[in-house]
């Protein structure tokens, strides 16, 4: 069975930034979603943490995560979040010009059951610290995805090229 990756839409930030990064009007007609990201924020700090919600909902979100920054490993988990941290974005203090990656696949985002979904990431940083992490998210509604935000937790702002692309996967 081929899997068909298809780009449904994709945002670069421009000069000044901005506060977050909406994809809407999603499609029913892929198997999965899959978002890649390459991000900054203007956090006061090396990393910052992206956090998402889907369909403007901002309740029932949990998450279990384990991470280390090449010291330590640490895991925790939280429920009943507004919105739930899925990955890392270099903060102002990371090296110039460096971007955190990350990405998370929600399989099964049209159907009827709550959606799971996966996510890693890692903050770049040409210094001593610098983290990554796994995260298995749960976002407790039954509602189709048909929409996906992105925020900074701690910052406010994502700044100039960062990127993010939104792709539908088909099994055929």
């Amino acid at each position: 069975m081929a899997t068909t990756y298809t780009l449904i839409a994709s945002s670069t930030v421009g000069s000044g930034g901005v506060s977050n990064i909406d994809f809407t009007s999603i499609p029913s007609t892929y198997a999965d979603l899959l978002v890649k990201i390459s991000i900054r924020t203007n956090a006061a700090d090396v990393t910052d943490t992206i956090g998402i919600t889907f369909n403007n909902n901002t309740s029932n979100y949990s998450f279990t995560r384990i991470r280390g920054n090449g010291t330590n490993v640490t895991a925790s988990s939280a429920s009943s979040q507004s919105n739930v941290e899925t990955g890392y974005a270099d903060g102002n203090n990371a090296t110039a010009s460096t971007f955190g990656n990350l990405e998370f696949y929600v399989p099964n985002y049209a159907g009827s059951n709550n959606k799971s979904f996966l996510s890693d990431g890692v903050s770049e940083n040409n210094a001593t610290e610098a983290y990554t992490g796994l995260w298995a998210s749960l976002w407790g509604n039954t509602a189709a995805i048909t929409s996906v935000k992105l925020v900074p937790i701690t910052g406010s702002l994502f700044q100039q090229y960062s990127t993010a692309y939104l792709y539908g996967i088909k099994n055929s």
